[in-house]
C-alpha cells in the first residue's frame, strides 16, 4: 500500500516537473519570439532608412545628371550656332564672289555682243563694197561670172581671216590678262606662304679619313675588307689618290647613306675587319631605318596631314634619299602640299584633300626602282591598298595625265607639282634630254609654212619664230602662234610649266647709195 502511494507521488512529481518544464520552455520561446519580432522591426527600420538614403541619393544624382545634360545641350547648341554663323559667313562670301563673277561675265558678254554687232556691221559694209566692186569690175574689165566669183571669194577669205584674227587676238589678250592677274595673285600668295628648303643630292658621298694610311686598312689583306663592305652594303667604294677621303658611289640613296654611316663609324672606331664591318653595317641600317620613319612622321606633321598608315609614312621617309632632276623628292612633296593647301584655300576647295593628295602624289617613286610600272600607277595602288579615299587615289593617279581628273583637288595637285618643279633652281635636266626637247621645239616651228627661222630660248621655256613678211601678215602671225602652241601640246612633249610662243614679223627696206 505504501508502495502504491510512493509510486503515485512519483508520478505526480514527474507530471509536475513536466508541467514546470513545459511552462519554462513556453516562456523561453515567447521571449525568443519577442526578440525575433524586435530584430525584424530593427531590420525593417534599417531597410527603410537605407531605402530613404538611396532615394535621396538617386534624387541628387538625377538632379546632377539633369544639370550636366542641360549644360552639354547648351554647349552643343552654342557650338552649332557658331558653326551655323560660320557657314552663313562662308555662304555670304561665296555669294559675293559669285556676284562679282556674274558681273564680270555680264560685262564680257556685253563686250562680245558689241564686238559681234561691229563685226556684223563691217561684214555688211564689206558685202556692199564687194558688190559695188564686182559691178565695177564687170563693167570695166568685162570679167566672166566665174572669174569675178573667184576673185570675190579670195578677197572675202583674206579679209575674213584678218578680221577673225583681230577679234580672236583681242578676246584672247583680254581673257589672258584677267586670268593671269588672278592666277598670279593666287600663286604668288601660295609661294610666299611656302618656305621649304631644297636639298640637291648626287649619286656619291664622300667620307673624310684621318690619314691616307687608313685607306690600306679599309682595303684589308688581299682586299677582304673592301669586298665584305661592298657585298654587305651594295655600293661601290672608290679609293683613289684623293687625299684623306674615300668616295661611296650608288644610285640608291638608302644604301649610300647606310654605307656612309657604317664607314664613318668604322673609321672612328679603328677596328676594321669583316666581323666588325658586319656589325657596323647592321647598326647603320637600323639607324637609317629609324631616320626614315622619323622623316616620314616629321613631314606629315609639318604639312598637317594626319591618320596616315605606318607603311605610307615609311615610304615617305624613304623618299628623303631619292632625287628627281636634282630635286629632293621628300622636300618636293612637302612643298607641293603647302602650295596645294594655300591654293585650295584661296579657291574654296577641300584643303585637307588637296594637301593629302599632294603629299602622296609621288609615293610610287619609293618603289618604282623595285617593281615595274610608272610611279603614278604604283602610288595609286599603294594608296588604295592602305585605305586612302578614292579622291586621294585619283589625285595620285592623275597628276601626270594618266587618268582623268575626278575632282578639283586633283587639278590643284598637278598645278602644285608643276609649280614646285618649274620654279628656278628646283630641278635640273640631263643635257641629252634638254637638247632633244629644244631640237623638237624648233623642228615643230620650222615645219609650219612661212617660217624663216625658229629659236628655243630661256632653257626651252620660250620659242621665238621669225616669219617671212611677204608670206605671213600680221593676222597670220597671230594664227601661226596659236597653231604652233597647239602642235606642241598635241606632240606630248614633257616640259615644266608653260612654253611661250612668240612670232616676230618685220619688214626691212634697204637701199644703197651710188
Amino acid at each position: 500500500m505504501i508502495r502504491d502511494w510512493i509510486f503515485m507521488a512519483g508520478l505526480l512529481l514527474a507530471a509536475l516537473a513536466a508541467a514546470v518544464t513545459a511552462i519554462v520552455m513556453l516562456r523561453a520561446e515567447g521571449r525568443r519570439a519577442q526578440r525575433r519580432e524586435k530584430e525584424l522591426e530593427e531590420v525593417k527600420e534599417t531597410a527603410r532608412q537605407a531605402a530613404e538614403t538611396i532615394r535621396r541619393e538617386a534624387k541628387v544624382e538625377a538632379r546632377e545628371e539633369t544639370h550636366r545634360l542641360r549644360q552639354e545641350l547648351l554647349s552643343e547648341q552654342k557650338e552649332r550656332r557658331q558653326e551655323l554663323q560660320r557657314a552663313e559667313r562662308r555662304l555670304a562670301q561665296k555669294e559675293e564672289s559669285c556676284e562679282r563673277r556674274t558681273e564680270s561675265l555680264d560685262a564680257r558678254e556685253k563686250k562680245l555682243a558689241a564686238l559681234e554687232n561691229e563685226y556684223r556691221r563691217r561684214q555688211q559694209e564689206m558685202e556692199a563694197l564687194l558688190e559695188r566692186e564686182r559691178a565695177e569690175l564687170e563693167r570695166i574689165g568685162g570679167l566672166s561670172a566665174d572669174e569675178a566669183r573667184r576673185l570675190l571669194l579670195q578677197r572675202v577669205e583674206t579679209e575674213s581671216r584678218q578680221e577673225s584674227a583681230r577679234i580672236i587676238k583681242h578676246i584672247e589678250e583680254e581673257t589672258r590678262e584677267k586670268a593671269e592677274q588672278e592666277a598670279r595673285k593666287i600663286i604668288t600668295l601660295a609661294i610666299q606662304k611656302c618656305a621649304v628648303d631644297q636639298v640637291s643630292e648626287s649619286a656619291i658621298s664622300v667620307v673624310p679619313l684621318p690619314g691616307d694610311d687608313m685607306k690600306g686598312r679599309i682595303i684589308g689583306r688581299e682586299g677582304r675588307n673592301i669586298r665584305t663592305f661592298e657585298n654587305l652594303t651594295g655600293v661601290d667604294l672608290i679609293i683613289d689618290d684623293t687625299p684623306e677621303a674615300v668616295v661611296i658611289s650608288a644610285f640608291d640613296g638608302v644604301r649610300r647613306e647606310v654605307a656612309r654611316i657604317a664607314l664613318t663609324n668604322l673609321v672612328s672606331d679603328g677596328r676594321i675587319h669583316p666581323r666588325r664591318i658586319e656589325e657596323m653595317v647592321e647598326k647603320a641600317r637600323e639607324q637609317v631605318e629609324r631616320g626614315i620613319v622619323e622623316a616620314g612622321e616629321r613631314v606629315a606633321l609639318q604639312t598637317g596631314v594626319t591618320r596616315l598608315h605606318p607603311e605610307l609614312l615609311h615610304l615617305l621617309g624613304k623618299l628623303k634619299y631619292r632625287t628627281s632632276y636634282g630635286q629632293n623628292v621628300l622636300d618636293h612633296l612637302a612643298e607641293c602640299a603647302h602650295l596645294a593647301g594655300v591654293i585650295a584655300d584661296e579657291l574654296g576647295a577641300n584643303v585637307e584633300l588637296a594637301k593629302r593628295g599632294a603629299l602622296l602624289h609621288d609615293i610610287g617613286k619609293a618603289l618604282d626602282t623595285d617593281v615595274d610600272g610608272g610611279h603614278p600607277k604604283l602610288g595609286a595602288e599603294i594608296a588604295r591598298q592602305y585605305g586612302e579615299r578614292p579622291e586621294v587615289v585619283n589625285c595620285i593617279a592623275a597628276h601626270h595625265g594618266d587618268e582623268e581628273f575626278q575632282n578639283l583637288e586633283a587639278v590643284l595637285v598637278q598645278t602644285a607639282d608643276a609649280l614646285s618643279a618649274a620654279r628656278p633652281g628646283a630641278r635640273r635636266e640631263t643635257l641629252e634630254h634638254y637638247l632633244r626637247r629644244v631640237e623638237t621645239l624648233e623642228k615643230l616651228a620650222d615645219s609650219c609654212e612661212g617660217v624663216e627661222k625658229a629659236y628655243a630660248i630661256q632653257a626651252g621655256r620660250e620659242l621665238r619664230i621669225i616669219v617671212k613678211p611677204e608670206k605671213v601678215d600680221d593676222a597670220g602671225a597671230t594664227l601661226l602662234s596659236r597653231e604652233v602652241a597647239t602642235k606642241i601640246e598635241q606632240e606630248g612633249l614633257q616640259y615644266p610649266g608653260q612654253i611661250k610662243v612668240t612670232v616676230i614679223r618685220e619688214t626691212r627696206a634697204v637701199e644703197y647709195t651710188k
